[in-house]
């Protein structure tokens, strides 16, 4: 079985990438701009016209940087509103809208070539599911991780859009594997990848902070596990890798906005949020010791953070399962995960946790899958704790990578006693794969056959998870089509 999966896996693992790649392009043609992606477009351009990072703040701007790249060099028209008016005046959304104006039909060729910019992204994290599932699990394994990442509707809906949840999945898994090999075995060489996957990471997502607290405990946990080995650990010298993998990650931050801002005193910054700011200025920091202090982190970074915290803070309506309330649930992720996730995936989820309870000789030591899945779990609870509202699914699309890795250890032969295990394993793939093919390219409204499938996705969840504005290119095929059709009204929010 080894032989015949390394033969095969050579062959597999490119073609399941081109297919995913291909999906994705195809996808990237068809849709309409979705609500968000009209400000990241513009918001990208300025970062390369005037190296300013303002615009859209309150997400890094990597993957809006490489989206943009192409359309700056097709040269686009794009008038720039003078600096001097009112920020309410110079939205990233004022100006999408303003873009799509300027340059009619042309703006949708425009979007395309953004949207295939960033499709590396997913080619990148696709990958990485294979790598790490291979090195924990063998080579089938790895298929199984990178088939359920290509066909996974979720990814496909995402990847098919220039927001930063796709790059920041494939670029935390991949920040999490290199992590994991030094863990393994500490050298400098792996420390120095890891801590420019840290940075770059970081400059995904502002979600991903939490490796700054995470890897050192991560690390902690490790060395006392292996407290017994025959090779004592060495301490100190890991301990100084560690701290170099860590300052690196902020550095590679720090570079990423060219250093704009980094390390002001914290009480120069004027802070919107109840948190930062307090309650008798818009600082509450300023006039004391720690205002004194350098914020070792680029000043739009923090404002951004601080803008995202003034949106949590408040309580916007929210909706699930067909209820509106003020404010969200702390249950709304897993709930979404639920109908969203494919019932292939549920079915192999549950396989792998049956196994891992009553069979835990399949597995590996147990500090490797904790290094794997506490960034899924860690992110999961960060989300599902801010219940000021609940709109998006795609906040926790950076756990996807971890669990698709973990589950693939059902594809391990020394799992399969008799035929059950491998009869299991193939049919939620099949079933997976099948499920989320039957409803692309609409991948972004895809539902599990549980949940009623798209046709009800309306009973369950809004928004992002079911319509953002991306169909609007189908439905002026569909009006060509039908001349009769006419007059026509239109109810769209976007």
């Amino acid at each position: 079985v080894g032989m015949r999966t390394l033969k095969y896996s050579r062959v597999l693992v490119p073609l399941l990438l081109l297919g995913h790649a291909a999906l994705l392009a195809w996808g990237d043609s068809r849709h309409s701009p979705t609500i968000d992606e009209v400000g990241h477009l513009p918001a990208g351009l300025s970062h390369w016209q005037f190296g300013q990072f303002d615009l859209y703040r309150v997400n890094p701007p990597l993957v809006r940087i490489v989206a943009a790249l192409p359309v700056f060099l097709a040269q686009p028209t794009i008038d720039w509103p003078p600096r001097s008016q009112a920020p309410s005046k110079h939205t990233p959304f004022h100006i999408g809208s303003a873009f799509i104006a300027a340059n009619g039909p042309r703006s949708f060729w425009y979007f395309t070539l953004a949207r295939w910019a960033c499709i590396p992204f997913s080619l990148l994290g696709g990958y990485i599911c294979f790598l790490w599932a291979r090195d924990l699990y063998g080579r089938l394994a790895g298929l199984l991780a990178l088939t359920l990442w290509c066909f996974s509707p979720n990814i496909l809906g995402n990847a098919q859009m220039i927001t930063p949840d796709t790059g920041a999945a494939a670029l935390g898994a991949a920040a999490g594997y290199t992590f994991w090999r030094w863990l393994r075995r500490p050298c400098w060489t792996r420390a120095l990848l890891a801590g420019i996957t840290l940075g770059l990471a970081e400059l995904t997502k502002s979600t991903w902070i939490i490796l700054f607290m995470l890897w050192p405990l991560l690390w902690l946990v490790w060395r006392w596990s292996k407290r017994r080995s025959p090779i004592p650990p060495r301490w100190r010298a890991e301990a100084m890798q560690l701290g170099f993998v860590l300052l690196f990650g902020l550095y590679m931050l720090n570079l990423g906005y060219g250093f704009e801002g980094s390390l002001e005193p914290l009480g120069a910054y004027q802070f919107a949020s109840k948190t930062l700011r307090g309650s008798r200025s818009n600082n509450r920091f300023a006039g004391s010791w720690l205002g004194e202090l350098p914020v070792p982190l680029p000043r739009q970074y923090l404002l951004g953070i601080d803008q995202q915290k003034v949106d949590f803070e408040q309580t916007f309506r929210s909706y699930l399962g067909g209820e509106w309330r003020q404010g969200g649930w702390w249950y709304y992720y897993l709930y979404g995960l639920a109908v969203k996730a494919p019932l292939g995936v549920w079915v192999l989820f549950f396989l792998v946790l049956e196994l891992t309870l009553i069979a835990p000789r399949y597995s590996v030591p147990w500090r490797h899958e904790v290094a794997l899945l506490a960034p899924a779990v860690l992110v999961l609870a960060l989300v599902s704790s801010q219940t000021g509202f609940n709109h998006h699914l795609r906040y926790v699309l950076p756990l996807f990578p971890f669990v698709f890795i973990w589950i693939s250890k059902a594809a391990q032969p020394k799992a399969w006693r008799g035929w059950a295990v491998p009869t299991l394993v193939l049919g939620g793939v099949l079933w997976t794969v099948g499920s989320s093919l039957s409803i692309y390219p609409h991948s972004l409204s895809y539902f599990n056959e549980l949940a009623g499938g798209p046709a009800n996705g309306h009973a369950h969840l809004v928004d992002s998870n079911i319509d953002w504005g991306q169909d609007l290119l189908y439905l002026k095929r569909w009006l060509d089509e039908h001349p009769e059709a006419r007059p026509f009204g239109l109810a769209y929010r976007g």
